[in-house]
């Protein structure tokens, strides 16, 4: 059984924070910190913005190009690293929230930045099975950084919601394989009851990020039999502006190839939206036949690699829910001191 993406959607707060505005704060020159992330502003959740409000939304418009009954989702996982709550399930609000039946399994997951590309896996597999008709993977984050690290320039908010099923129940993609790769490299983390994550320093280049997610989307070409010439389009994670360029690279892939997808420059890595974020940006932009590259990549470390096809269902679809480009270009910038604010790093006792 082919299985496909029938609905995606995104959501990205409105408030902006620009690399200037952090660099003027820590007396640190912007321009440096720019040519060194490739980043030039960042997304900042509402005061009434979490994880759960992102992941909603997003879900909301996948459902919109969907198309479909919420009640005849089956599972709901919801993928992020900045669950409101340890313990209480972010999956079981979104699954209310939506107006989907009580008759479905749903579970947070967390692998870093890689636990919404975990769902969609999970979402496949239940699919292929028989087990459910449609599943619903969430990725989204509202990162966290300390003052003055340089995580800091760049940890920002969004997601983006894909709903998975049957390629022949109007699929807008089809999904044409997937592999993963995974090993146990500690590149970044964040400790029980710890309010901020480090980060390993020499660990997150090429032993964390270059290696899982050129192992991921070379293990998926040699399992498909493609080269990067087959495809129109390739997505990855993006931390910064400068490592997926530099994976891109590395991989045979052009920037024309990557420009739709990368959004890092723009919004900063909203983590475990980061890379469905670039696929829902390159489906709005994307026409039938072409075949998308996407490869996620989560710090511990492990990355996902899935082959997707569009399908002439795109062009029916694309329009029912905002675009990520309208996302981007409605914002609203703030200071340091309103960003402390709202991210709660200057709370009044």
């Amino acid at each position: 059984m082919k299985v496909g993406i029938v609905g995606y959607g995104g959501y990205i707060p409105r408030y902006r924070l620009k690399v200037e505005e952090i660099a003027k704060v820590w007396g640190v020159n912007p321009r440096q910190i720019k040519r060194g992330l490739g980043v030039e502003e960042k997304s900042v959740p509402g005061p009434d913005e979490d994880t759960v409000t992102i992941s909603v939304e997003a879900a909301r418009n996948a459902l919109r190009r969907a198309g479909i009954d919420p009640r005849s989702i089956g599972a709901v996982y919801v993928g992020s690293e900045s669950h409101p709550y340890t313990v209480k399930p972010t999956a079981t609000i979104v699954s209310e929230a939506i107006g989907a039946t009580p008759e479905l399994t749903a579970a947070d997951f967390e692998f870093a930045c890689k636990a919404g590309t975990a769902g969609i896996q999970a979402c496949m597999g239940m699919v292929e099975s028989g087990m459910i008709k449609y599943g619903l993977a969430v990725g989204a984050d509202t990162a966290q950084s300390s003052p003055g690290d340089a995580l800091e320039y760049a940890a920002a908010a969004g997601g983006a919601a894909v709903i998975v099923g049957k390629a022949e129940d109007d699929a807008l993609a089809i999904i044409e394989g997937t592999y993963s790769y995974t090993t146990d490299t500690p590149d970044f983390w964040r400790r029980e009851m710890k309010p901020y994550p480090k980060h390993g320093g020499r660990f997150t280049g090429k032993p964390g990020y270059f290696k899982h997610t050129l192992s991921a989307a070379y293990g998926l070409l040699r399992q498909l039999k493609l080269t990067p010439k087959d495809f129109d389009h390739a997505v990855f994670h993006q931390p910064n502006g400068k490592f997926p360029v530099e994976a891109a690279k590395e991989l045979g892939f052009s920037m024309d190839q990557i420009r739709a997808g990368l959004l890092a420059p723009k919004i900063g890595n909203t983590y475990s939206g980061s890379s469905l974020l670039g696929l829902a940006s390159v489906l709005d932009q994307s026409k039938e036949g072409d075949r998308i590259l996407l490869v996620s990549y989560g710090s511990g470390a492990g990355s996902d690699a899935f082959s997707l096809i569009v399908t002439e269902s795109i062009e029916s679809k694309r329009d029912l829910s905002p675009k990520i480009s309208d996302f981007i270009e409605d914002k609203v910038y703030i200071d340091y001191a309103t960003y402390c604010k709202l991210t709660r790093k200057l709370v009044r006792k």
